[in-house]
């Protein structure tokens, strides 16, 4: 199988469902609190790798605490994907810290920030005719 092939891409969206249910339902480590978010999940073509990139909103900076429980339940999530996928080999999963939804988050307050600072004007020609 190819890297990026529809049957690729199909197996890494069945794979991150799964993981993103398996996480949120089962696993049951205090050190994974806050919403979490699987953003992303690349498996490889062999099927014996695979990387979940894993985001985190809530409680202050605790993506690397969640990183650390994901990591040390990987032997249950992996048990819980061979259960419910019927997949050859079980892929062995790498977690990356994925900061895209904090940054987003932050962007959107600064531009809010920088539209509350700018001073009403008043309309151009061109603006009269918008609405």
């Amino acid at each position: 199988m190819r890297k990026g092939s529809i049957k690729n891409n199909r197996i890494s969206n069945e794979v991150k469902r799964e993981l993103s249910a398996i996480i949120r339902d089962e696993v049951k480590d205090p050190r994974i609190s806050g919403l979490i978010s699987v953003t992303q999940v690349y498996v490889a073509p062999d099927l014996k790798t695979c990387k979940a990139y894993i985001s985190s909103l809530g409680n202050g900076g605790s993506l690397e605490d969640t990183i650390k429980g994901l990591v040390s339940a990987e032997g249950f999530i992996r048990k819980e994907l061979a259960r419910r996928l019927n997949l050859r080999n079980t892929p062995q999963i790498s977690f990356i810290a994925d900061n895209s939804i904090a940054y987003g988050v932050n962007m959107t307050h600064r531009l809010e920030e920088l539209v509350a600072q700018i001073p009403d004007r008043e309309p151009e020609e061109d603006d009269k005719y918008e609405n």
